[in-house]
């Protein structure tokens, strides 16, 4: 599924942006895809914390060979030995178990989050053990595809962002964030062209 929104955010993050308008001609025809899937979609996100993309990739390969469906019901049978060597650390294990959890005990309903803002669904979501604000987020742009996403923890982000308008400069977060005003109300856009620009290849949750 593409946002249906794309064509018009590329159009305006290119506007009196050269980077970006680079960037928009040079990945045209791609776009930010959504799998559909909410319990797919968080627990491959926690499984891709504070790792390489290529590692998080290889986790996650591992972890569906082994629960073979990815859904809370397999999770669960499966259970916290069953993952065991998966390549999830234990502390991610506990994380994804406990959100499997949520799923089927109806603590988690996905069916209300469309008519939720995105500050509110963060709050449902990082209330689950292992669900930070950086993982809400990815949830906000890979699944509900929000258009004004603006994940200022993200290191790829961070990195992208002083490479190409701090000549690869650190700045403050406060800076970063003044830097996100730019892109305004198309930051998810914006964020995934940055990422473009470290790695040509999409990321899908």
């Amino acid at each position: 599924m593409i946002p249906d929104y794309w064509q018009k955010a590329s159009r305006s993050l290119a506007r009196g942006d050269p980077v970006m308008a680079a960037l928009v001609r040079r990945y045209k025809g791609m776009s930010l895809v959504s799998r559909g899937d909410a319990f797919g979609t968080l627990a491959r996100s926690i499984a891709g914390q504070q790792i390489s993309v290529k590692a998080a990739d290889a986790v996650w390969g591992r972890f569906s060979a082994v629960v073979g469906s990815v859904s809370p019901d397999a999770v669960l049978r499966t259970g916290m030995e069953g993952l065991q060597g998966c390549g999830l650390s234990s502390r991610k294990i506990e994380y994804v178990v406990d959100l499997a959890r949520h799923f089927v005990e109806g603590r988690i309903k996905p069916e209300r989050w469309t008519t939720l803002d995105d500050e509110t669904v963060i709050a449902e979501l990082t209330d689950v053990r292992g669900i930070g604000r950086w993982t809400a987020e990815m949830f906000l742009i890979f699944n509900l595809m929000r258009p004004d996403v603006f994940p200022l923890d993200d290191l790829g982000l961070q990195k992208a962002v002083f490479l190409n308008y701090f000549d690869g400069e650190k700045q403050p977060r406060r800076v970063l964030a003044e830097a996100g005003e730019r892109w305004r109300p198309w930051r998810s856009v914006a964020t995934w062209y940055l990422w473009r620009s470290l790695d040509p290849l999409p990321v899908e949750y």
